[in-house]
C-alpha cells in the first residue's frame, strides 16, 4: 500500500487476456476509480455494481465488476486493511460465518427446526395436505396403485361369487344404517387370493377396499368379524390415512434430502417408511374407533372384531411354533410371516381386542 490510505495496487484481469494488469484503486465518492500504474487508462465503475468479495480465513480476494473483468488479490490481509480503511464493514452474516460460537448456535438452531419440523410439521402438513386433495385425484391415485398391487402379488379371487356378493350386500347395508343421509365415503370391495398377504385386508386412496381369500376362509363362522374388518378399512378411506402416509413420505423423503444432499433415492426412502409406519399407530386407533361406531349404528357389537384380533393372534402363535419346530427352512419362514401386514407398527393385539371388548357409544 503506498502512502494514499485509500489507495490499493492490485492485479486487473480485463476479461479479454488471460494476463493481469498492475492497477491501483481508490473509492472516489460513490465510485470504484481504477488506474493502470502507467497511467493510460482508467475506468470507474459504481460502488453499488460491484460484488465485493466476503472475508475467509483462506484463499485471495476475487472482485467481480460490471463489466465482467474482475481484480484479484492475493494478500488478503493488505485487502482487508484497505477496505476497512474506505469506513466499509462486512455484513452481519460474514461477521456469524468467522465465529464458532454463531456457527454453534446456527447449526443448533437447524437441527432444532428439523426436529420440531419431524416431530410436529411433518405429521400436521401431510394430514392438511391430504384433505386437500381433490377426490378425483385420489381415485387415480388408488387405480394406479391397484394395477401395480394386482400386478405384483394379489391373483382373481377363488371365492364363490355368491359369498362375495354377500358380503358386500352384509358390509353395505351396515354402512347405509350408519350414514342413513348418504354421507359415507364412497368404497369399492374387491377379493383376491395372495400367497405373499395370507390372511388381510387393506385400503387404498379413493375408497378400494381389498379383502384377501385367506382371511374370508379364517372368518367365514364369523361374518360379522368380517364385517368389522371392512368398517376399520372404511375408516382408513374416511380420514384418508392413505393419502396422509403418501405425502408424509413423500415430505420425509425431502427432508432427508435436504440434510443429506445428494443423497440416492434408497437411502431418502429408508427413513420415510420407518417413520411412516411407527405413526400408522395412530391411524390405526383411529380406523378401530371408526369401525366400532359403524358397527354398533348397524346393529352389531363392536366386541365381533375382538375375534378377529384372536384368531390373527392364533395364526401367529402356530406360525411361530412351526419356526420354531424347523428353524432354517423355507417353509417355517413363511409360517413365521402369515400375516405380514400386521406389522409392529400396529397397537398390540391385545390393546385392541380390550379396546372392542370395551367399547361403549358416545351420549
Amino acid at each position: 500500500m503506498d502512502g494514499m490510505a485509500a489507495t490499493l495496487s492490485s492485479r486487473w484481469f480485463d476479461g479479454r487476456s488471460p494476463r493481469p494488469q498492475a492497477v491501483t484503486l481508490q473509492i472516489d465518492g460513490a465510485e470504484l476509480l481504477l488506474r493502470t500504474e502507467d497511467g493510460a487508462f482508467e475506468r470507474r465503475y459504481p460502488l453499488a455494481r460491484v460484488r465485493w468479495p466476503e472475508r475467509r480465513t483462506h484463499g485471495q480476494r476475487q472482485t467481480e465488476l460490471p463489466d465482467g473483468s474482475l481484480i484479484q488479490h492475493a494478500d488478503v490481509a493488505e485487502w482487508d486493511a484497505w477496505w476497512q480503511a474506505q469506513g466499509h464493514r462486512e455484513g452481519a452474516v460474514v461477521g456469524w460465518m468467522q465465529s464458532w460460537r454463531a456457527t454453534l448456535v446456527a447449526m443448533a438452531g437447524t437441527v432444532a427446526f428439523l426436529a420440531a419440523a419431524w416431530v410436529w410439521g411433518v405429521p400436521w402438513l401431510s394430514t392438511t395436505l391430504a384433505h386437500l386433495v381433490p377426490q378425483a385425484l385420489e381415485e387415480r391415485i388408488g387405480e394406479a396403485s391397484m394395477s401395480q398391487l394386482q400386478s405384483i402379488f394379489l391373483a382373481p379371487s377363488e371365492l364363490p361369487q355368491k359369498q362375495q356378493d354377500a358380503l358386500r350386500q352384509r358390509f353395505a347395508a351396515v354402512v347405509k344404517a350408519s350414514h342413513p343421509d348418504g354421507d359415507a365415503p364412497p368404497w369399492n370391495l374387491s377379493f383376491h387370493k395372495s400367497e405373499i398377504l395370507g390372511a388381510n385386508a387393506f385400503a387404498l386412496p379413493g375408497g378400494a377396499i381389498v379383502m384377501t381369500d385367506d382371511l374370508v376362509k379364517m372368518l367365514e363362522d364369523r361374518p360379522d368379524a368380517l364385517v368389522g374388518v371392512l368398517a376399520h378399512e372404511l375408516g382408513h378411506v374416511q380420514h384418508r390415512h392413505g393419502l396422509d402416509m403418501l405425502v408424509r413420505s413423500s415430505l420425509v423423503s425431502a427432508l432427508v434430502g435436504v440434510v443429506l444432499g445428494d443423497a440416492s433415492s434408497f437411502l431418502a426412502t429408508v427413513p420415510a417408511t420407518l417413520v411412516t409406519q411407527s405413526y400408522s399407530r395412530d391411524a390405526e386407533r383411529e380406523a378401530d374407533a371408526h369401525a366400532a361406531a359403524l358397527l354398533h349404528a348397524g346393529g352389531i357389537s363392536p366386541a365381533e372384531m375382538a375375534v378377529f384380533f384372536e384368531r390373527i393372534q392364533a395364526e401367529e402363535r402356530q406360525g411361530d411354533t412351526d419356526a420354531d419346530a424347523d428353524a432354517g427352512s423355507d417353509a417355517a419362514e413363511e409360517g413365521g410371516d402369515a400375516l405380514p401386514i400386521s406389522i409392529a407398527s400396529h397397537p398390540d393385539h391385545a390393546e385392541r381386542i380390550r379396546f372392542f371388548r370395551e367399547w361403549k357409544p358416545f351420549h
